[in-house]
């Protein structure tokens, strides 16, 4: 495989942002590395806006109890589900919203760093504040210090209620909350033994939430006794706990190695991961001089590193979405797709997240990617089924199930687009016709194997040169290459 500058620049915007825009992709072949990198943290320096659907946590259900107030004739088990109802779609509102950012905001490695955290601090709740609040602390804190991002996030109703620490009380403790922080979010496990677990939860006591969806520490439920814990032994509280476990280089070993395998190759060099992490610890959990000391590196860019991860189907589909601009007949078919190829934004399957890599792809999985860009370009069917996941349905499978049946035989046309194909014009308007195939290979693939010019052109549209690029570059989208970035 030919290493080019445009190659490399593919590789970074793939990694640290869901890959190139149609607007952008023309310069690809020019600017430098350190060009390139400087801008992403630069669009990226702003703080967010948050992504809301609820003011308060009882906002987002006025509407829904003063229908009920006009009908007190239904039972307790019919509110409930009126009300779960409401939480539900304020979550598919907030997916799409944040989805739209992903797809069209300059602030791609925020976006991209958001989605990391996202899967490894795993929760989900039905309560569509908590899991509002969850991801403003996540974005906010996702180029930031690594130490500050885990203590907001450890103080989140959504994780306390999603790990039990609201029944981690003083003499009844709960470890629920205090294993996965250490397993999960910090050292990984083997690297503390199940009595620093029972005592950090001892620690935690008291953690909970109000009525309000905020955090408080309830003093008459915490354990003032001294606990031992990795070796330290002192009247703790929570923020003592996670000091501790932020004092512990196996921390940054634990989370530098999750971010290599996630951006860099699941092989992990030994070598690179020692002086990442060191770094990393050094400068305080400075997660924007972690990513710096990745993406401004030599290594980073050798062929072993390039073309050899699986896209997730959000990176799938916000990356075609960003290179072919275009208005979706239906928003909510992007919830269906995340559903088919398993990944929804807000219902990770379990408390670990999702396991990335090859378990993103089986026979139904591939088959539903490789015909993704003929229906959102060409308007056709696929007859798909959507997994009947009651992790992801969250123990509601009754409900769900009849939405499943509805949405059983076909994803037809209400996941089409109307795409915007001057601009992915512009990308190749400098390239002799002769060598078409190849500039738009080059500019969507990042593997060295290739489909046969010869084989490709026999699915190409020869009657015009826009019709030409068209159909090359759906069919390019629609090959097991593009599945990899």
């Amino acid at each position: 495989m030919q290493i080019t500058n445009r190659l490399k620049n593919q590789h970074l915007l793939w990694r640290a942002g869901f890959g190139p825009m149609a607007e952008n992709a023309a310069s690809l072949d020019d600017i430098s590395q350190k060009k390139l990198w400087e801008l992403l943290i630069k669009t990226s320096a702003k703080k967010p806006p948050k992504i809301a659907v609820a003011n308060n946590l009882v906002d987002g259900l006025v509407e829904g109890v003063k229908d009920l107030s006009m009908q007190s004739q239904l039972s307790k088990e019919q509110k409930g589900r009126v009300r779960r109802q409401q939480y539900r779609d304020e979550i598919k509102n907030m997916n799409l919203m944040w989805f739209s950012e992903m797809v069209n905001s300059e602030a791609q490695l925020r976006e991209k760093m958001s989605l990391f955290w996202h899967n490894h601090f795993s929760c989900r709740v039905i309560n569509s504040f908590f899991q509002q609040e969850l991801l403003h602390v996540i974005r906010t804190n996702a180029l930031g210090n690594f130490g500050t991002l885990l203590k907001e996030v450890s103080k989140c109703p959504s994780m306390l209620q999603f790990l039990n620490n609201q029944q981690n009380k003083k003499g009844r403790p709960n470890e629920n909350f205090a294993r996965e922080v250490m397993e999960l979010f910090t050292m990984g496990r083997g690297n503390y033994t199940e009595k620093d677990i029972k005592e950090a939860a001892r620690a935690f006591t008291g953690w909970g939430f109000n009525a309000q969806g905020e955090f408080v520490f309830r003093e008459n439920q915490h354990d003032t006794g001294n606990k031992t814990v990795l070796g330290k032994t002192g009247n703790f509280n929570g923020d003592d706990v996670l000091n501790i476990l932020l004092e512990q280089p196996q921390t940054a070993v634990f989370i530098t190695r999750k971010i290599y395998k996630a951006f860099v190759n699941e092989e992990v060099s030994d070598a690179n991961l020692q002086w990442l992490s060191q770094r990393f610890y050094d400068n305080n959990y400075d997660i924007n001089k972690l990513l710096q000391d990745i993406y401004t590196s030599d290594w980073f860019y050798t062929e072993k590193n390039i073309g050899n991860k699986i896209k997730s189907p959000i990176e799938l589909i916000a990356g075609i979405r960003r290179f072919l601009p275009m208005e979706l007949e239906k928003d909510e078919s992007q919830l269906l797709f995340q559903k088919i190829l398993g990944q929804i934004l807000f219902y990770p399957p379990n408390v670990a997240g999702w396991p990335g890599g090859k378990t993103w792809i089986d026979s139904s999985t591939l088959m539903v990617r490789l015909q993704l860009p003929q229906v959102l370009a060409a308007k056709e069917s696929i007859n798909v089924t959507a997994k009947n996941d009651d992790d992801v349905n969250m123990g509601m499978v009754k409900e769900e199930q009849l939405r499943l049946n509805r949405n059983k035989a076909y994803v037809s046309k209400g996941a089409s687009a109307t795409i915007d194909w001057i601009p992915v014009n512009k990308v190749f308007e400098k390239t002799k016709r002769e060598n078409l195939s190849e500039k738009i290979a080059d500019t969507l693939l990042q593997t060295g194997s290739r489909v046969g010019g010869t084989l490709l052109n026999n699915y190409i549209a020869q009657d015009s040169r826009e019709n030409f690029i068209k159909s090359a570059v759906i069919q390019l989208m629609a090959t097991p290459e593009y599945q990899l970035c």
